[in-house]
Formats: structure tokens, sequence, C-alpha cells
């Protein structure tokens, strides 16, 4: 098992701001071009409700050292929405989720411009590295943002959207679509799909909201 992962970004406590600017300007195209490579830090901590994972940073989000940052990007908005934050966070405001019991990670630590420039042997790789971070902080759920990934990470060619029958290191895991880059194969193109979840106490709801306005509400109960 590789070792290589992000440092995780300490925890912070209280109710202090961070002391560098809350919405920093945006990456200059050519910073952007410099990101591949990079890598973003694991937003982790202990007591987490969920745990996100993406696939592995944009450029843009390499270049501006936060997750989910390009523009456009439907991750920030669903967690406002679906009220696990009580406004919409700036992704330089990420160091806020573990208070909230959130953290965020992803399935393979190097940016790239497309996430199909992953090999399936990086994937694979990263999966065993995910399960040893699942396994080390113990979240309540594991949400993996990308079907294809999570089929080639975990060796689960079949997998769904939603609760899966399998576990990693022992956590529940929730499959559910990308917020960046819409994997139009299997959502028909759909871009504008976007999670919603609530974690209280010992339940975690997650919608799979699609743009028709139509969504598919999956409950689960942590064991």
């Amino acid at each position: 098992m590789s070792s290589r992962r992000r440092p995780a970004l300490p925890v912070r406590t209280g109710t202090s701001a961070p002391s560098s600017p809350p919405f920093p300007p945006r990456p200059t195209q050519a910073e952007v071009a410099a990101a591949a490579g990079r890598t973003i830090p694991d937003l982790v901590g202990p007591g987490l409700r969920v745990l996100f994972s993406g696939i592995n940073p944009s450029l843009y989000s390499a270049a501006t050292g936060h997750h989910f940052a390009r523009p456009g990007n439907r991750f920030w908005p669903a967690l406002h929405r679906s009220g696990f934050t009580d406004r919409q966070l700036h992704p330089s405001e990420q160091w806020s989720l573990p208070d909230a019991g959130l953290g965020i990670t992803n399935v393979v630590a190097r940016a790239t411009a497309r996430a199909d420039e992953l090999s399936p042997a990086e994937l694979v790789a990263g999966g065993e590295i995910l399960a040893a971070l699942v396994d080390r902080w113990r979240p309540r759920f594991l949400a993996v943002l990308g079907v294809t990934a999570y089929r080639t990470a975990f060796a689960r060619p079949k997998a769904t959207m939603g609760r899966q029958p399998d576990r990693i290191a022992g956590v529940p895991v929730w499959v559910l679509p990308q917020p960046e880059r819409p994997e139009r194969a299997l959502h028909g193109g759909h871009a504008r799909r976007g999670l919603r979840g609530a974690a209280h106490g010992r339940r975690c709801r997650i919608e799979i909201i699609g743009d028709s306005g139509r969504s598919a509400r999956l409950l689960a109960s942590s064991p």
C-alpha cells in the first residue's frame, strides 16, 4: 500500500476565523496550468459524521489549495441547501467543516485536468489509502463522489448510486454523483445533479437531486 497521502489540515476549534482573507483572488490561467500534479491536504478529524471523497483535485482546486473550488462547482451550494451548513461556504472557508462533523479527501491525491487522466492502478492504490484513512478516523459515513472511480478503486464493477451493500473499513458507504465533472455517460448529460444530505443523531439522509426537480430520497441509519 502506498503511504503517500496529503497531510491533514489541523482541526480547528472555536469560532475564530483564519488569518488569511476569506475570499482570495481567482488564480490565473498560468497558475492553474502549473498546478498539475499538486495535492490538497485532507480535511479530516475525529468525530466526523460524513467524510466526502472526491476522485482527485481539479487543476483549479489545486491552484487555490481548496477542495471543490472551481467556479460553478455544486458541492458547496449542496451542503448548504441540504442543511449541513447554516450558510453557503466559500471554498476558502473549508477549515470550518470539521467543527460541523464533515471532512473532505480524494481517492487520488494528484491534481489533473480531467479525471480520466488517472490510471486504474492509481485508483486502486488510492482506494487502499482511502480505506486506511477511513479506518484511522472512523467517520459515521463515507460518501464517494463518483461511481466510475468507486467501481475501479474498490473492485465493485456493478456498483450503482446510493447506499452500498459493502462497507469500507467497517464504515457504511454512499456513492453520489460528481459535483464538479459530471459523469455524462452515467447521468445522460445532466450536469446540474448535486447531492443533498443531513445528518442528525444516529441517522443520515442523502438525496440525489436531478435537474428535472425530481429527488430520490435515500435514508440510512448508522449501526
